[in-house]
């Protein structure tokens, strides 16, 4: 898929499946050019080969310097307008098995990732027309669950900062949101249903009822919703919508 000239440049970041994937998926629907930036160069290609991004930078986004060297290389190409920052990895452990290395862990990809992603693009998009920032944060930024405490307290860090950011930049035409989703039908998820059942001997139906029933709707949310809510937030008329942080999440919060 061609990109479209004079499109806005959206770059996404963690997009080799789930969430991000359906972020970047939409966004290229809408006719932004759209970049995938991840870990693994094989998933990123393959995002690109079936036609929902363009082009694919590989970086670690808790690595700074590995960020901001792909930052570069995309926006060489094309200034960047949109940054979705997706990116994020999951642990569960008691707190009291939770030690320094596994808060540092969640911290630096969930929280760091976004600071360093947001550092990266904000000089040259406050010289851009507009410029839109999104975390995709959790429900676990909006409220506490128990096992997951380093997680949960790397995805309040993510709402503050967007809360904070949000006013810092209300001078400019920048928008910085948050999107909250709760548990979410993808792989992240699939890997703590198999956790559930391998821990208390549950079948996979049972161990998604016990993820389901947190949300009032009595499901998983989809990854399309929650790229549905970033592609409006996105959008030329949500200028107005800054420093939110919004629960995709059947009623839960």
């Amino acid at each position: 898929m061609p990109a479209t000239p004079h499109a806005p440049h959206a770059l996404v970041t963690g997009c080799g499946r789930g969430i991000g994937r359906a972020i970047a998926a939409a966004l290229a629907r809408q006719g932004m050019t759209v970049t995938v930036l991840g870990r693994q160069r094989a998933a990123l290609d393959e995002v690109v080969a079936a036609g929902e991004a363009h082009f694919a930078e590989v970086a670690d986004v808790a690595d700074a310097a590995s960020i901001g060297a792909a930052m570069a290389r995309a926006a060489q190409r094309q200034p960047i307008d949109i940054l979705v920052a997706n990116a994020g990895a999951a642990e569960s452990a008691p707190f009291a098995k939770s030690d320094a290395a596994l808060f540092a862990r969640m911290m630096d990809v969930n929280f760091m990732g976004v600071v360093h992603s947001i550092q990266a693009v904000l000089p040259s998009m406050k010289t851009r027309p507009a410029g839109r920032i999104v975390a995709v944060a959790s429900t676990a930024g909006l409220k506490g669950y128990a096992y997951v405490s380093a997680y949960v307290a790397a995805k309040h860090a993510v709402v503050g900062l967007v809360r904070a950011l949000a006013l810092e930049l209300a001078g400019t035409k920048i928008t910085v949101n948050a999107v909250c989703p709760g548990f979410t039908d993808t792989d992240l998820v699939a890997e703590s249903i198999d956790n559930i059942m391998k821990k208390t001997g549950r079948s996979r139906e049972q161990a998604v009822a016990e993820l389901a029933k947190h949300n009032p709707q009595g499901r998983l949310v989809t990854p399309h919703e929650v790229a549905d809510t970033v592609l409006w937030l996105c959008g030329a008329d949500a200028g107005a919508i800054t420093g939110q942080a919004i629960a995709v999440a059947g009623g839960e919060i």
